[in-house]
């Protein structure tokens, strides 16, 4: 990874985890994905290895993050999803051609139409992303706590009342936070 750019947030949940390319969002945003190029470094670590990306794919891929994120988040709290996510989340997965194949370890790996083909590697993404959305997997979607992010994720946790996003930085944030105010108010009332 680059030090020029933000590290990636990543996760176990393909979708919810290319949602995560987009940080903070209430806050102050934190794009992960500024350029083409960081797109294809996002798809190799999830194996989707493409050779290259044009400005217009990295524009179809913001357009599927901000539709997966929205459908997400209207089903986690619950509500109508937005027929224009939906759209886009459908047509980014009848547009890929990616096949899943298995390898000799039992693995499952995605065979792209071609390198370059990051449609194929949105399709993936959209397919996952109907996935969990339809309710097909164990665990629910879930809104991280935190009042500046609010990402979409996917809690597999055993009671399925996880909080966060992620434990490392929204969570650890949370908890440094009350602990700090919990000392401040202590040391006044020490006073």
């Amino acid at each position: 990874m680059s030090a020029a750019f933000p590290d990636f947030r990543l996760g176990s949940v393909l979708a919810t985890s290319f949602t995560g390319t987009l940080s903070e969002r209430h806050g102050n945003p934190v794009e992960r994905v500024p350029t083409p190029h960081r797109l294809v470094d996002w798809l190799a670590v999830y194996g989707l290895a493409v050779d290259s990306c044009t400005p217009a794919q990295l524009d179809l891929a913001r357009e599927l993050r901000e539709s997966i994120h929205a459908a997400a988040t209207a089903s986690a709290l619950q509500d109508a999803l937005p027929a224009s996510a939906v759209q886009v989340i459908n047509d980014r997965s009848a547009q890929g051609r990616a096949t899943a194949v298995l390898t000799p370890e039992g693995e499952r790996r995605w065979r792209l139409s071609s390198a370059s083909r990051v449609e194929d590697a949105l399709g993936v993404i959209a397919a996952d992303a109907i996935s969990v959305i339809a309710g097909e997997r164990d665990g629910r979607l879930a809104l991280c706590a935190s009042p500046t992010c609010r990402a979409a994720f996917f809690d597999t946790s055993r009671s399925r009342t996880r909080r966060w996003c992620d434990m490392n930085t929204c969570g650890n944030r949370q908890k440094k936070a009350r602990f700090q105010a919990n000392r401040r108010q202590n040391a006044s009332s020490a006073q």
